[in-house]
């Protein structure tokens, strides 16, 4: 890894976006209490996603990236946990099917507490407080107590990933996963989907192969392929003292890994040259993302590649795009010029929602679906017309049946977002929008991978 680095090395540059504890010691405590926790993950999970990413990159694979905008302790419960990894399975199903790629499966959990804001404080009624940064840094309620950054709150967060991890693992190899059970993975209030139809219909067909498969000899017992899945997390590496607590060396290599998850990524307000998060993430062994929006310049993208993966190790470094739906095919095209001129190996994955963030006539923020959609073809026409592979989807979602982006087949209006607006920080596609958006998706894949094997 690069020179000069340590876990702790990130201190002596600038670091935003991080809260100020009052009491040093009682942190110095807790970090050193997390130094002592088994990690939550393993190096060598790490090199095997950074592996299934290198056949993104080359396009043998495509990348299904999603979950909670912000996991909190109060919507801590197994049946959400469960109905998120059972949408993104549904999502991965319908991607497989329609493109025949395997489909490299990440989670925004078991970890994804931290948030960034555009502002340290808010003021409601006069009266001024710190923003809210997440269940790990301080509390939602607006009173002057909630909102003190609270340094034990990140064991919380440590024994809540590490419980959400364990019946993660669980679900992925312990049959839940097997293609047997996809009729199964349906929620029930997703009926009155147009979509549900059509996922069933896929669903019969599968059942069909199965059985097909099963004669000849072939099932989820006997091949391990069918009967679970590989299914990794992921979250945004903001809190660095948390993550540089959670950083072990492993024994077979020698290199660091921050084992709070198999994949970290740095956001778009924290991505600048010489930045503390920078400074972190480029020397920890596991997969990284880079947030890139409308005000990252090209050059300035190659130098922060240049420090991340000097080894232009591919499988290393996805760039996450979020520009809007309304910038992206404006803005995106000179950061893939960049890429592919300078042969740095990336994956390309497209973030539909940071962009499209609106605020509806009753004061709730939204995220149209009609815009989400627009962003994802925008992504991928850029990359059929500059001959790159748009080989991913980072999407902010729940299985819960939430009311909080308008649109899509359910059709949820600005008036029916109160009706179940649960969300601690960005609005989130419910179930039944994230599978509309997957078989829309897989139209737009296909279509991308006609062209290729037509020009090819």
């Amino acid at each position: 890894m690069a020179a000069k680095w340590t876990p702790e090395s990130w201190r002596e540059h600038k670091g935003i976006q991080m809260p100020v504890y009052r009491d040093a010691q009682a942190l110095g405590a807790v970090e050193a209490q997390l130094s002592q926790f088994p990690p939550l993950v393993f190096a060598g999970e790490a090199r095997s996603l950074k592996g299934e990413l290198a056949k993104v990159v080359a396009g043998e694979s495509f990348l299904l990236q999603g979950g909670d905008c912000a996991e909190s302790f109060a919507e801590f419960h197994p049946n959400n946990i469960r109905d998120t990894f059972r949408v993104l399975l549904q999502m991965a199903v319908v991607l497989t099917f329609a493109s025949k790629l395997p489909i490299v499966k990440v989670g925004r959990m078991a970890g994804q507490f931290a948030k960034p804001r555009s502002a340290d404080t808010e003021t409601i009624g006069g009266v001024e407080l710190p923003s809210y940064r997440g269940d790990n840094v301080n509390d939602i309620a607006f009173t002057a107590e909630a909102r003190e950054p609270d340094a034990s709150r990140m064991i919380r967060a440590y024994n809540q990933s590490a419980a959400t991890l364990n019946l993660v693992r669980a679900f992925s190899t312990g049959g839940y996963a097997s293609l047997d059970r996809v009729h199964g993975w349906m929620l029930d209030f997703m009926g009155r989907s147009p979509w549900a139809a059509k996922f069933e219909a896929m669903a019969d067909q599968i059942g069909q192969a199965l059985d097909f498969m099963r004669a000849c000899g072939l099932s989820p017992e006997t091949v391990p392929q069918l009967g679970g899945t590989s299914f990794y997390t992921s979250h945004e590496a903001l809190l660095l003292p948390y993550e540089q607590a959670l950083t072990r060396q492993d024994s077979l290599t020698g290199d660091w890994y921050d084992t709070s998850a198999h994949m970290l990524w740095i956001g778009d307000r924290t991505r600048f040259e010489g930045s503390a998060h920078v400074e972190y993430l480029r020397g920890i062994g596991n997969p990284i993302g880079m947030k890139c929006g409308p005000s990252l310049e090209p050059d300035a993208l190659i130098r922060l590649l240049d420090v991340l993966n000097p080894s232009r190790e591919a499988g290393r470094i996805t760039l996450i795009t979020r520009y809007g739906h309304d910038k992206i095919e404006a803005g995106l095209p000179r950061l893939v010029r960049a890429v592919l001129r300078e042969g740095h190996p990336v994956v390309w994955s497209c973030d539909p929602m940071h962009g499209n963030v609106i605020k509806a006539a009753n004061g709730y923020k939204t995220r149209p679906f009609d815009r989400i959609l627009a962003e994802v073809r925008g992504f991928f026409a850029v990359h059929r017309a500059e001959g790159s592979f748009g080989g991913g989807i980072h999407a902010e979602m729940t299985g819960q049946n939430v009311t909080e982006c308008t649109g899509g087949a359910v059709a949820i209006t600005d008036e029916g977002l109160a009706d179940r607006y649960h969300t601690h920080c960005d609005p989130r596609l419910n179930a039944a929008q994230s599978l509309e958006l997957a078989f829309l998706l897989a139209e737009m894949l296909n279509e991308e991978l006609k062209e290729r094997r037509a020009a090819a």
